[in-house]
């Protein structure tokens, strides 16, 4: 089934939407890890996630075959688990939380730079600029949190670790074609799959009961509602749309919109660097999304409009 072509009108409303939701997570782990650990947070988020979905993915959509499975199961283990729980790990080894945030950040860097050699996608010059400019605007908004910590080593290397995952999972996805499984059953089986990994680190950490004390509740409600069904199901559209560097480029927004979130919530206040780096940013963003990315024909890359298995 091949995809209608995108609509230009209609792809600064699924940025706007992908980097408001990429950014509620902030506030469903502030609220639920109160009074849990993140492990056990990060459990209760997929595994509820994904129960959810558990009937649709059986009874509407496509046959799932077993190789398609087993491809999503693992990238399941590398866009949840592994980039999730590995900066929960690496803040709970005393890793700044700020200094992990803006690694966490750079996913769209990475990702521009693992889009050339593995989907044959070409930055222009304007576009390269647009992607500096927005880790520029990140380190300006980040500034004022960064320290480097009294961490292990190998806690920092797990950080990066979590990104470069990420970045090489959403690339290998539009390489693969699995991408164009229906969105409800690839992120079913990829929420369960990372549910059963989160559900042994949290029996680790001291076991799978939650608390009961309202705001657990109210964090994992607006986890699984927003910053999963609704971030990642943004994300998967906007991939099959447009091409991976474009649509993580917004990412670069997370940071201010955060910063917003926290503002209007919680009362943290603003800051005048927040405001300069969310204006470089947007600039950055603005270059990145123009058109001009060029895309090899000859890679022998699947056509997006061809299923998987």
């Amino acid at each position: 089934m091949t995809l209608p072509k995108p609509n230009r009108l209609a792809w600064p409303l699924l940025a706007t939407a992908l980097v408001v939701s990429w950014s509620s997570g902030f506030v469903g782990i502030r609220y639920a890890s109160e009074s849990a650990d993140v492990m056990l947070v990060l459990f209760w988020r997929t595994l509820m996630s994904g129960l959810v979905l558990l009937p649709f993915a059986l009874m509407v959509g496509p046959r799932i075959g077993a190789r398609a499975l087993m491809r999503q199961m693992a990238f399941g283990v590398a866009m949840m688990f592994l980039y999730l729980g590995g900066f929960a790990l690496a803040i709970g080894q005393r890793v700044p939380t700020g200094l992990v945030a803006l690694i966490s950040d750079l996913v769209p860097l990475a990702i521009a730079a693992l889009s050339q050699p593995i989907l044959g996608h070409r930055l222009t010059a304007r576009q390269w600029t647009g992607t500096a400019l927005g880790v520029l605007g990140v380190l300006i908004v980040s500034l004022n949190s960064l320290s480097l910590g009294t961490a292990p080593a190998w806690a920092y290397m797990v950080t990066i670790a979590s990104m470069m995952v990420f970045a090489l999972a959403t690339v290998l996805q539009k390489r693969l074609g699995t991408i164009d499984m229906p969105i409800h059953q690839s992120l079913c089986i990829q929420c369960l799959t990372a549910a059963v990994f989160f559900a042994a680190c949290a029996g680790w950490n001291g076991g799978l009961i939650p608390p009961l004390d309202g705001r657990f509740e109210f964090g994992i409600a607006w986890l699984v509602l927003f910053s999963t069904f609704f971030c990642y199901g943004v994300y998967y559209v906007s991939l099959r749309l447009h091409s991976a560097a474009e649509v993580s480029s917004v990412i670069y927004l997370s940071p201010p919109v955060t910063m917003l979130w926290a503002w209007l919530l919680f009362g943290e206040p603003l800051s005048v660097a927040m405001a300069i780096g969310l204006a470089v940013t947007l600039f950055g963003v603005w270059l990145t999304s123009s058109r001009g990315t060029a895309s090899t024909a000859e890679a022998g890359l699947r056509p997006l409009g061809q299923p998987a298995d």
